[in-house]
């Protein structure tokens, strides 16, 4: 997701959520595409697209929506009158590609409308919501969507426009699941901040992937949950206390039930193995039988006759071999 640094003003424990996401630390002037957010079937994340719309709206920022997945009714949603008056909502849902022949809609479709607000005079701060890249993905090439986020990254003011230059910043939902490694890594390399949403034992955490210009990338994890009036919540993340544990109501499984042999010995069964004395030990007693036979055993006797060749020196046994 590009992530607005703008967000500052207000209280709240969510500044730090956003502090996180949008900027990991001091303002960037100029015009930026800032990152992106990846979710999945199992995390959702335009609820927090909506809640970072939401708080660059609070802070008095322009915010322009380019609603290409949802209708404008589901994407307002949630949403107070105060925050949707706010809201500039491009609609790209109902008629893409201008059919209709509306006034309002800007030409070019959904990276003509980027283009048009980036060029914009106004000094202001702006948030640019795309909603989403994935929508933008699977009806423009991919190369042609790179070049788009990579022209707001680079444009500079007009020459000799003396107006001071408005940061623009922009918030793009990624659907990972929809696309191969090749369009998500192009993406990834344009974007400034990253946030992949996950997590775990149905809480939710954004990994939070940071690309700083001439510094090296930082990374954390944050974990939160979005209140239903699209407010951040900065939460501790699982420990091993709160995990849910199994359903005391169902009966644990004992693995030894069904073998077919005994995995315990009885008292009569241990003093047996440990009287047994194995072929392997050398206990006293097999000792004194091999040195003392008894009388009628058989005795064993080995036999020796050098031949021409042995060496019979008792001073250097091996001379025969010349070592």
């Amino acid at each position: 997701v590009t992530l607005s640094e703008g967000a500052r003003a207000g209280t709240g424990r969510e500044l730090g959520m956003l502090d996180s996401l949008l900027s990991l630390g001091g303002l960037v002037l100029g015009r930026k595409w800032r990152g992106r957010a990846m979710d999945s079937v199992e995390w959702e994340g335009r609820s927090l697209l909506k809640a970072l719309v939401k708080k660059s709206a609070l802070c008095g920022e322009q915010v322009h929506i380019l609603g290409c997945e949802v209708s404008e009714e589901e994407f307002r949603e949630g949403f107070d009158s105060d925050i949707n008056n706010r809201l500039v909502y491009h609609d790209f849902f109902r008629d893409p590609l201008n059919w209709s022949k509306t006034e309002e809609a800007l030409p070019g479709g959904p990276l003509g409308a980027l283009r048009a607000i980036c060029k914009r005079t106004d000094p202001g701060p702006v948030t640019i919501a795309l909603d989403s890249l994935s929508w933008l993905l699977l009806h423009l090439p991919c190369t042609t969507l790179c070049q788009a986020l990579h022209a707001v990254s680079h444009q500079d003011s007009c020459p000799g426009d003396s107006s001071p230059v408005g940061k623009v910043s922009v918030l793009g939902l990624l659907h990972e699941e929809l696309h191969g490694p090749g369009p998500v890594g192009a993406l990834s390399s344009l974007a400034q901040t990253e946030v992949t949403l996950g997590g775990t034992k149905g809480q939710a955490s954004a990994h939070i992937l940071c690309r700083r210009p001439r510094q090296r990338p930082t990374d954390q994890t944050q974990w939160f949950s979005i209140l239903p009036d699209f407010s951040l919540d900065l939460q501790e993340g699982p420990s091993v206390e709160s995990q849910p544990c199994s359903d005391p109501h169902i009966p644990p499984v004992d693995p030894t039930t069904h073998l077919t042999f005994n995995l315990h010995l009885s008292k009569k069964e241990r003093e047996a193995r440990d009287s047994l004395i194995l072929p392997f030990q050398f206990s006293s007693e097999k000792q004194q039988a091999l040195l003392r036979p008894r009388p009628g055993q058989a005795t064993s006797h080995i036999f020796y006759e050098p031949d021409a060749y042995d060496d019979l020196d008792q001073e250097d046994p091996d001379d025969d071999l010349d070592i």
